[in-house]
């Protein structure tokens, strides 16, 4: 149990990793195409993509791919975090409630499937 716990933290990490991707890239899309900034952002869109790409397929050899794929969607969340601290977004009402509905979501497709893991193990004891 205590792996799968481990697996589920470095998912989330990935998720923080693979969120950055969009801050890079919305940061490079204000620079002229060719300077070096644009490429700099731009290439570290490139780098983390790859790395969660690479990561992405060591977590689903621990977890399920369902589980983990309902986890992706708490980058939302971080969207909302990235915009305020670095772009100084407003963080509306709509945008709080939509948040806490893909949370209470992947809250209970995780509670559901921790459930439906346990039925199957007792019926393949008995």
């Amino acid at each position: 149990m205590m792996g799968k716990k481990k697996y589920f933290i470095y998912l989330h990490i990935l998720l923080v990793l693979y969120s950055l991707s969009a801050v890079f890239s919305k940061l490079g899309s204000a620079e002229p195409f060719p300077s070096f900034k644009f490429c700099l952002f731009y290439g570290l869109v490139l780098f983390l993509l790859a790395l969660y790409a690479l990561c992405w397929q060591q977590i689903i050899k621990h977890l399920p791919l369902t589980v983990a794929y309902a986890n992706k969607a708490i980058t939302v969340v971080w969207g909302i975090i990235w915009g305020l601290l670095i772009f100084s977004e407003k963080v509306t009402p709509g945008k709080v409630l939509g948040a806490v509905f893909v949370i209470c979501g992947i809250v209970l497709y995780a509670v559901s499937d921790g459930s439906e893991s346990e039925s199957r193990e007792v019926k393949e004891d008995e």
